[in-house]
Formats: C-alpha cells, sequence, structure tokens
C-alpha cells in the first residue's frame, strides 16, 4: 500500500521513532531522531542513533493521530496469529476494520513462497479497506534468525552462532542480515523478529543450546548484533532486538514458553553484559525490542515485559531507548500466576510494552487482547496519553516500512 493520510506523514516525519510526551493531555512528538523464541514455539532505511541529544517537546511538536474509535486505538497495539494456511474470516475482519496492527507467521502457516505471498496480498487488501483510517503497512512479521530458527525457507542460512564462530563473522553478520532482508521482503514480510541479543553464560545452555547466540563476550554481541541490524534495516525491514534484558544465563530447562524463569543476577552484571548489547543495536537504529519473560529479582519483582521498572526504567530511561516495544508470546507459561490474556494485556499495557504478540495461533487470543486494551482504556486503567504515544510510536514505524 502506498498511500499515507498527512497525518501519518507528520507522525513519521516527526517520531522517526523518536520520543513521546504528552503536553496539555495530547501526544506530543519529539522531533529529533531516534532511532523469541524457542525454535519449537509457536511461533528501511538506516537511521540515527537514539544516543544523539534530544531536544525538549514543544507545542509545535504535536501530532495528530488518526481519527479513530477505542476499539481501533487498542487493535493498533495488538498483533495477531492463526493456524493453518488460511487466514480465518475473523481475522480480515478485524483488519478491514482498523483493529489490528499486524500478524506473525509461523512455518504451519507456510507451504511455498507464491502461497504465503498470496496470504500477504490478501492481508494487504483488506487493510486497504475504507473502513480502515489507518493509511500505513501492517506489520507482517516472523522468527527469521537463522539456523535453526527460520520460518521461512532460506536466508539466513548460518546460526548466530556459527557466524560468531566463523572466520569474518562482521562480514557474516551484514550478509546474514542483508540476506533475511531480501527474503522477508520477497513474500511481503517487512519486521523480523531478530537479531538474539542473548548473551550466553555456559554451552548448551537454553539459548546456546540452539545457536541462538553470537558468543559468551558482550561487545562481540554487540558488534555483530549491530551489523545484523544495520544491514537488515537498510534492505527495507525492521528488526527486532530480543530478549531484554536478555536470557542468557537461563539454564538449559528454562524456557518461559513453558514456565516462569527467574534468573538471580545482580543488577551490575544484567547492566555489565546483559543490557550492553542493547546499547549498540539502539545506536544502530534497531526499530523494535521484545522484552523477556523472565523475572529479574534484583531488578523487579514480575517478568520483565510486565515491569514499568525494566521497560521504562531500564530500557527508556536509563538506556535512551525511543522506539516500538513488543511481547513475547502473550501465552507464555512464564505467565501463568498472571492469569488471562486480558489480565496480561493491561498488565503489560501499563508497564509500557506497545505491541502485544498475540502468537498462539488464534485470531481470538488476539481478541481477547483488544477487548481488555479497549475496556481499560475506556475506564481509566490505562493512562491515555500514555496509550496514545504508544499508538504514535506504532504508526509511525508503520508508515516507515514497505507493503
Amino acid at each position: 500500500m502506498k498511500r499515507r493520510t498527512a497525518r501519518l506523514r507528520v507522525v513519521a516525519a516527526a517520531l522517526v521513532l523518536g520520543g513521546t510526551a504528552t503536553i496539555g493531555g495530547a501526544v506530543a512528538v519529539s522531533a529529533a531522531p531516534g532511532r523469541m523464541r524457542h525454535p519449537s514455539a509457536p511461533g528501511a532505511v538506516r537511521q540515527p542513533s537514539a544516543t544523539a541529544a534530544v531536544r525538549q517537546p514543544s507545542a509545535t511538536d504535536q501530532v495528530m493521530l488518526p481519527k479513530l474509535t477505542d476499539r481501533q486505538l487498542a487493535g493498533q497495539r495488538v498483533i495477531y496469529s492463526y493456524r493453518g494456511l488460511t487466514p480465518p474470516a475473523s481475522l480480515i475482519w478485524l483488519i478491514q476494520h482498523g483493529e489490528a496492527a499486524g500478524v506473525i507467521f509461523f512455518s504451519a502457516n507456510i507451504s511455498s513462497r507464491t502461497q504465503i505471498a498470496g496470504v500477504i496480498q490478501e492481508l494487504d487488501q483488506a487493510n486497504a479497506s475504507k473502513l480502515n483510517p489507518v493509511r500505513a503497512p501492517l506489520l507482517l512479521m516472523t522468527d527469521q534468525e537463522g539456523g535453526l530458527v527460520r520460518r521461512l525457507s532460506g536466508q539466513p542460512y548460518l546460526s548466530e552462532k556459527q557466524i560468531g564462530q566463523s572466520a569474518h563473522p562482521g562480514a557474516q553478520a551484514r550478509a546474514a542480515g542483508a540476506g533475511a532482508a531480501a527474503n522477508l521482503l520477497g513474500v511481503g514480510m517487512n519486521v523480523n523478529l531478530a537479531p538474539v541479543l542473548d548473551v550466553y553464560r555456559t554451552p548448551g545452555n537454553f539459548i546456546d543450546q540452539y545457536g541462538r547466540s553470537y558468543s559468551s563476550n558482550p561487545r562481540t554481541v554487540s558488534s555483530l548484533s549491530a551489523d545484523f541490524i544495520t544491514a537488515q534495516q537498510g534492505g527495507g525491514v525492521a528488526a527486532t532486538a530480543k530478549h531484554f534484558p536478555g536470557l542468557g544465563a537461563a539454564a538449559t530447562k528454562q524456557n518461559t514458553d513453558l514456565g516462569p524463569v527467574t534468573l538471580h543476577l545482580p543488577k551490575s552484571t544484567i547492566r555489565g553484559a546483559d543490557e550492553l548489547p542493547y546499547k549498540a543495536a539502539i545506536s544502530a537504529g534497531v526499530k523494535l525490542v521484545m522484552a523477556s519473560w523472565a523475572t529479574y529479582p534484583s531488578l523487579a519483582t514480575r517478568p520483565a515485559g510486565l515491569s514499568s521498572t525494566i521497560i521504562q526504567g531500564e530500557l527508556r530511561q536509563r538506556l535512551g531507548y525511543r522506539g516500538v516495544t513488543i511481547t513475547d508470546a502473550m501465552e507464555a507459561g512464564a505467565l501463568k500466576a498472571y492469569g488471562t490474556i486480558g489480565h496480561r494485556s493491561l498488565l503489560a499495557a501499563r508497564a509500557g510494552m506497545d505491541l502485544l504478540l498475540c502468537s498462539a495461533q488464534r485470531a481470538s487470543e488476539g481478541t481477547q487482547a483488544l477487548n481488555a486494551l479497549e475496556s481499560s482504556y475506556r475506564g481509566g486503567q490505562l493512562n491515555q496519553a500514555a496509550f496514545k504515544a504508544s499508538v504514535a510510536r506504532i504508526l509511525a514505524l508503520r508508515a516507515g516500512l514497505h507493503s
């Protein structure tokens, strides 16, 4: 879809994934630039550094979102999934009516490149409906890390571990990023839930056993992930740094998809090792950051993606990240103590997560999140100015992507 409303152009130009603030209750956007998972689970343009100085927003920075109902506002924060090769009519309806931010694809959704390209064309057509006030591409994403974690056949062929151990790791990381972009863009996808920035601690642990970490050295992970991000986003596909603040210390069986995971690490270690690659990713202009569902007692009492201390404090305030945040799978076993998808959605949004990843391969899961966000927004359980700021970040991201 090539059309853009003037409003979305303003949002994209002003944000470039920059910072947001509220002025007089309206969403204001800083004009200064800022810039998954277990392999068995269901589941652009280079921009300036986010570490550059960001001036304080003024009244002239205020932008207007498209005219959206409360339900459409809520829908801009939900990523849906579905089972099988054909998206259900219910998901098409949601997209047509402006109640979806995007869709995540898994291997079970793909039988061939021609088939998934046809599905994506159908979704793009639904997104172009006159009933949808948002004139920006859907976020169409998958996990294409390389190695064992590839939902679509083709590049990148090497795992992060293989890249880290290669003779020319920087060149290989750049090749992997460029290859991922070309591969995904070739079928119409515009977001990759990669690279993994986890710094593994011991051989064979949770993140290393599938070759999903570049290195046990935080500086190596920093350098290679930045190379991947720069190349992929230069090829027109948004990158996602994951899993903040880091799963590199998780033991072999500590899988957040299956159950709660607690990582007893000193705050100094988390900041000095696990979070270090995110500084490089932010400087490289990474467009999304995915939060971990592990709990880090030295930082907070809740899983990272449900903790404002971690998302707003560590990621946004300490590291200066201004882009879009996205949860890991909302149905993850790590969240079993936090109730329904609806309740989890409220907690995640309150913590500062922009996008909710409903990846159980049921469109109804996304609808549960949508219903909870809408009712919480209307009822005042979620700050409306912060809610609109999240939507502004998401729409700016969407407006700048290929369709």
